[in-house]
């Protein structure tokens, strides 16, 4: 099955499990000087976000990560048109040339990086006087048979889509407990509440995704911080074409090749290949739209028919759900 959100690869990275909170608070965080403050607003000394005075005074800010194509790019946009001051990040910053030239604040990050999380949630605080909103959607798939799936290449698909967003979300939340509000925004899968054959790695990623994000839900509840997950099934995206090169053909156990055909067959059939089950990355955007303007936002968002019906199957009993796949494996 296809995934939803952008997929910036991965970096070789040795600092996983360093996260960028500890830099931040390490450091002495800057003064804002390009928020638009009124006679009211105050700053934070510590963290360096004005106060919930100004927000009538100034654009709200949004965050976004793995804005180079697709969901990422999407949302900038949408964001954009809605005049919010957006901080669109890529690993490569010319990737997102474009957005820059709509009107976004581009930044450079990888979010394996906990130096380069730092600097960039400073640096959103700095040009938008607060950081409103983010969006954790930088992400990439490790498909193939969890045999065929390297230690190191599970590690770093964790280092990217789990250990990246808590790295981005322990960076933002001083600002967002100063500022007395925020929305955290983490782009999850269908994939995230069921798990299919051939996509455990990343299956696994985003569950472990999912039950960070109900845990962080209830924990800053009380300091008007909503959290919440977009959930999408199968999307157009180029996404899908970067499938094939986390796992080259010659780095695949022949016995597995039933699995792998039925891989093959689930991108012609509702992928970002074009399938007819996929949605648009527009579909996604607005979804994280609505769930950073909404005054109270559900807890989560399926976007497509796959995700909105999909999910249902995680009610099934674990031996039917067997069943099935033995049977689609029969008729493959």
């Amino acid at each position: 099955m296809a995934t939803a959100e952008e997929a910036d690869r991965p970096a070789d990275s040795d600092g996983v499990g360093a996260d960028s909170a500890d830099t931040n608070r390490e450091t002495d965080t800057r003064t804002n000087t390009g928020a638009q403050t009124g006679p009211e607003t105050e700053t934070d000394p510590e963290t360096g976000t004005t106060t919930a005075d100004d927000r009538y005074t100034r654009k709200q800010c949004v965050l976004i990560t793995g804005c180079s194509s697709g969901i990422g790019r999407a949302t900038a946009l949408a964001f954009l048109q809605r005049d919010w001051q957006v901080i669109a990040t890529a690993r490569n910053t010319d990737d997102i040339a474009e957005l820059a030239e709509a009107g976004c604040t581009t930044l450079e990050l990888d979010v394996t990086d906990p130096e380069q999380v730092a600097t960039a949630v400073e640096q959103t605080v700095e040009i938008g006087g607060a950081i409103d909103c983010l969006v954790n959607n930088a992400g990439y798939a490790q498909t193939g048979p969890l045999e065929d799936v390297s230690t190191a290449d599970l590690h770093r698909q964790f280092d990217v889509n789990v250990y990246g967003p808590h790295r981005l979300t322990r960076a933002a939340l001083p600002h967002m407990r100063a500022q007395g509000e925020g929305r955290i925004i983490n782009v999850s899968s269908v994939v995230g509440r069921i798990s299919v054959p051939g996509m455990g790695s990343y299956a696994g990623s985003k569950h472990a995704l999912e039950a960070m994000t109900d845990s962080l839900r209830a924990e800053v509840e009380g300091f008007d911080i909503e959290v919440t997950l977009i959930e999408p099934g199968p999307v157009q995206t180029n996404f899908s074409e970067r499938l094939d090169e986390e796992l080259p053909e010659d780095e695949r156990t022949p016995a597995y090749g039933t699995l792998y055909e039925l891989l093959d067959e689930a991108e012609l059939i509702g992928s970002g290949a074009g399938g007819p089950f996929a949605s648009e990355p527009k579909d996604v955007a607005a979804a994280i739209l609505d769930a950073a303007s909404t005054p109270e936002p559900p807890a989560r968002y399926p976007v497509g028919p796959i995700a909105q019906y999909g999910v249902y199957a995680r009610f099934l009993p674990d031996r039917l759900r067997d069943a099935a796949y033995g049977l689609i494996q029969r008729l493959v």
